[in-house]
């Protein structure tokens, strides 16, 4: 049995409160859990002792017997100082979207285009000067 050490929404529409839980994988998000392991109260303010609650000795009893923190849940226990940060790389999410490059190639076309167009008369210019003479 695949144990998850996850949030599980509860509160009312557009008023969020969160159970910290351990719980099967299998079981849906806000379904049947095992054991209620804290809070998580995102309308409070971030420097707020109340906006997270654990348990940390049950937190680490489940994690010593397999059950794996979700990332939101792993980041909580980063920094409550229980976990040793994790160095995280997503290289695609600074990236442009499809439509947004398209439009930086056009820019840098025009531009190649316009720097040619420039060099071009002023190339010509000299020649034209010298054959007068």
């Amino acid at each position: 049995m695949a144990m998850k050490i996850r949030l599980a929404r509860g509160g009312s529409k557009k008023r969020p409160f969160y159970r910290i839980v351990a719980a099967d994988s299998r079981m849906p998000r806000d379904g049947r859990f095992i054991e209620k392991l804290g809070t998580y109260n995102p309308l409070l303010p971030k420097d707020s002792e109340e906006r997270v609650k654990m348990d940390i000795e049950k937190i680490q009893d489940w994690i010593s017997k397999g059950a794996q923190p979700t990332e939101r849940v792993a980041r909580m226990l980063e920094a409550a100082g229980v976990k040793e940060k994790v160095a995280r790389n997503n290289p695609n999410k600074g990236t442009p979207g499809k439509k947004a490059q398209e439009r930086v190639e056009e820019k840098a076309a025009k531009a190649a285009a316009a720097a040619e167009a420039a060099a071009a008369p002023a190339e010509e210019a000299p020649a034209d000067e010298a054959a007068a003479e």
